[in-house]
């Protein structure tokens, strides 16, 4: 099955971030997935490899994406208030930190959380 070049790059790009940090209890590791459609994020627990809370933009509301992907950093913040943890690793996946990278990780850090 032929891989697209671009698909290949943000892979390698993720290996690389991954084999520097890591997610603790007390400071989980915030990975985000962007899709055409959506993104999703998950707070983990590398250590015991456990997922602590997860968000999605098909769970929140809002008309445009862009809406979506700041209510669900807002709501991200929230469940992470929620578990009593005040900071966190940011893991971007190998994406750009730009547009609905950024705006997700602009929202958790209104909400409270340190990154």
């Amino acid at each position: 099955m032929k891989t697209d070049k671009k698909t290949t790059s943000r892979k390698a790009r993720q290996r690389r971030v991954r084999a520097k940090i890591s997610g603790t209890a007390e400071r989980p590791r915030l990975a985000i997935f962007r899709s055409n459609t959506a993104l999703s994020a998950q707070l983990i627990d590398d250590v015991a490899g456990n997922t602590i809370a997860a968000i999605s933009t098909s769970k929140v509301s809002g008309k445009t994406l862009g809406e979506k992907v700041v209510a669900a950093g807002t709501e991200m913040a929230k469940l992470a208030k929620a578990k009593k943890i005040e900071e966190i690793v940011f893991d971007r996946g190998g994406y750009a930190y730009t547009g609905n990278v950024a705006a997700f990780a602009d929202a958790v850090r209104e909400g409270g959380i340190k990154f």
